[in-house]
This record gives C-alpha cells, sequence and structure tokens, in this order.
C-alpha cells in the first residue's frame, strides 16, 4: 500500500503541475491553453535530442530546455494570443487547439512518431522504505512538485510581481489603472506556465517515453483541474494528486482498463454531482 501511494503521489504530482500551469494561464488571460500538454510534449522530444543527439548532460538540458519553452510560451502569448484579446473565449479555446496540432504535427516531422527514451540520473535506481522498494525517479518528482509549489507560493505572495499578477487576474482593468503593465504580466505568466510544462515533460518521459501521445496528460489534468476546483490553484494540487492515486490504485484493484479511464469517470462524476470541486468557489447565473 505504502509503496502503491508513492507511486500514486509521484504521477498525481505531474497531474498536479500540469494543472497547475493551465490555472495560471487561464487566470491571467481567461483563456484555457488546450496546447499546453503539447507544449510539455515537445519539451520531451527537445530534452531527448539534446541528451541522445547532441550528447549534453541531463544537468545542462534541464535549464536549458525550461529556458527555451518559457520563451516559446511567452511569444506565443505576446504575438498569438494578444491578437484575440476581446472575443469570445471560443476562439482562444479554437485557437490554442489548432496551435497544439501545429506542435504535434512539427514534432512529427521532425522527430518521426516513434517512442524512445533517455536516461537520467536516477535511471535504474530505487529506495528502500521497509519492505517497499520505490524508484528514485518518482521521489524526485514529488520532491519537484513540493519545490515547484513552494516556489510559486512565495513568489505570488511575497514579491510586488507576483502581487501585480494576482491583482491582474482578478481584475485587469483596476490592475492597468493602477500602473499594471497587463499585457506584458499575462506574458510572463504564460512563460511560467511553459516552464513547469517543459519540467513535467523532461521528467515524466522517462517513465511515460517520448512520444508523441504524451500530450494526453493535459487531458488527465483538466481531471484533476475539475476535481480540485476550476481556477483554484490550491485545487489543482489537490486534485493532481488524488486523480495520480486514484488511477494507481484502480489499476491494482480494479479490472484491467480501469486505469486508464478513472480519471475521465471521476471527471464526469464531479461536473454531474458536484460542479464547484473540491476547493472551487460556486458561481451561479439566473437564466
Amino acid at each position: 500500500m505504502f509503496q502503491l501511494g508513492l507511486q500514486g503521489a509521484s504521477t498525481g504530482a505531474i497531474y498536479s503541475l500540469v494543472a497547475l500551469g493551465l490555472v495560471l494561464g487561464y487566470k491571467a488571460t481567461e483563456v484555457l491553453n488546450f496546447a499546453h500538454g503539447d507544449i510539455l510534449m515537445l519539451s520531451a522530444f527537445l530534452g531527448w535530442w539534446l541528451i541522445e543527439g547532441v550528447g549534453l548532460p541531463f544537468w545542462a538540458v534541464l535549464p536549458l530546455v525550461v529556458l527555451v519553452i518559457a520563451l516559446f510560451s511567452y511569444l506565443l502569448e505576446a504575438r498569438v494570443m494578444r491578437v484575440i484579446v476581446g472575443q469570445p473565449q471560443f476562439a482562444g479555446v479554437m485557437l490554442t487547439i489548432g496551435i497544439g496540432f501545429m506542435i504535434r504535427g512539427g514534432v512529427s516531422m521532425v522527430f518521426g512518431p516513434d517512442s524512445r527514451t533517455y536516461d537520467t540520473p536516477w535511471t535504474g535506481q530505487t529506495t528502500r522504505f521497509g519492505g517497499a522498494v520505490v524508484a528514485d525517479l518518482n521521489l524526485v518528482i514529488v520532491a519537484a512538485a513540493l519545490a515547484v509549489t513552494a516556489l510559486l507560493f512565495v513568489f505570488m505572495a511575497r514579491t510586488s510581481l507576483g502581487v501585480a499578477i494576482q491583482a491582474a487576474s482578478q481584475n485587469q482593468l483596476a490592475a492597468y489603472l493602477s500602473g499594471v503593465r497587463v499585457k506584458r504580466l499575462n506574458s510572463l505568466v504564460w512563460a511560467i506556465s511553459g516552464a513547469i510544462a517543459a519540467l513535467c515533460g523532461l521528467l515524466l518521459a522517462p517513465i511515460s517515453l517520448v512520444d508523441l501521445s504524451l500530450w494526453f496528460v493535459m487531458l488527465k489534468a483538466f481531471s484533476a483541474l475539475v476535481l480540485g476546483g476550476f481556477g483554484s490553484v490550491p485545487g489543482a494540487i489537490v486534485g493532481g494528486l488524488l486523480i495520480g492515486l486514484i488511477e494507481q490504485f484502480s489499476g491494482v484493484y480494479l479490472p484491467d482498463g480501469f486505469k486508464d479511464v478513472m480519471p475521465y469517470l471521476v471527471l464526469i462524476a464531479v461536473l454531474v454531482f458536484f460542479p464547484k470541486g473540491l476547493l472551487g468557489e460556486a458561481h451561479g447565473r439566473r437564466v
């Protein structure tokens, strides 16, 4: 049980980070970035190419890929998403879906559709806790998720830039009239979201393989986002951990096939019976 719990927590930590990136971008621009999973997948392929093709060590590849993807996400918001400011949310949804397909197609043409993997400093290493044996990479993923969450909390609560981001996410017009450069902040938030996606891709790829289907992790992160409460940062973290645990235990104790569908069954159940999620706020509209 302890081993399954740690494995589920490591998977859930990835879902939490992906959901965290999604909710940050949504709170900044009110556009749900459906290309977020493809950016994660692009990061994994870029990391594989730098490690296996160029021959760079993992510790050099990690900050390089995070920086490149953060810059890519910044330009994506500044040069593409900003063009549709003021349009209905549906326009942003369709645009990000189209961007995701373009990224997927570009990666397939450049790198090919074959699955591959690469080694990390923790590949093949395990740690024993009593009678449980856990891969070190799973422990690293959990530690990375805790570190990123703590850094974001300190950044958002203790720095003037973080407070400005929170103000812009609550009321862009009021923040703009108070002297906050809202457009630049929106691009910065997308850069942070992209950096988180890059970190997730680099840590998840050695477990799930570097593959075009890696973008599917966004769908499970979306389930985590709905479970925790759409638009809630703490909810994204809690929801991701719960989805990871549910997925892990259902794969062991339920019949074959349940592991893959449980996140989506949870998504449907939450939308039907508890739409605001665990930590979300209820919103109503009289019609």
